[in-house]
């Protein structure tokens, strides 16, 4: 089957520029990095319980954005804070798995542990805009005590 010359010129940029704006629509390891750096300033000035819920039910959306939302952790993997879902909250998730096998949740708390903050990754999770499994990072601090606040970035698949 020919393509005709007029519909691979118009075809051809469209598939680009649906390229650029996929990448618009998703945050970056920049506005991670802020993001966490707001919600561990949040947890010190009006404390983890009122954060906490902030991050979960975003009402003014300062914690959500795009694919972007804050998690929090503690060290023995209890969820404290989840802004993509709620129904998460109070679970352990310490040994969880993305499809990969890799224990994710673990190894972020690894890194906090270690180093008090930095980028762990990469990690299949689900898009929470696309609903699809994506290749992730996440940015992470030590929050209140023994606790971990993040924001993850999705990877654009190549």
């Amino acid at each position: 089957m020919k393509i005709p010359f007029a519909s691979a010129v118009v075809a051809i940029p469209l598939m680009f520029a649906s390229t650029v704006f996929a990448a618009a629509d998703r945050g970056t390891d920049t506005q991670a990095q802020e993001m966490v750096s707001k919600a561990v300033a949040l947890i010190k000035s009006d404390g983890p319980k009122k954060a906490y819920q902030a991050f979960t039910e975003h009402p003014d959306g300062a914690f959500k954005d795009r694919d972007l939302y804050v998690f929090v952790y503690d060290f023995d993997g209890q969820c404290l804070a989840q802004g993509a879902n709620a129904k998460m909250v109070g679970k352990n998730l310490l040994l969880i798995k993305d499809v990969d096998g890799t224990e994710f949740i673990h190894g972020m708390i690894d890194l906090v542990k270690a180093k008090k903050k930095g980028w762990y990754g990469p990690y299949k999770f689900n898009n929470v805009e696309t609903k699809t499994i994506e290749s992730k990072r996440s940015y992470c601090e030590q929050g209140a005590g023994d606790t971990m606040v993040c924001v993850g970035t999705h990877v654009a698949a190549k």
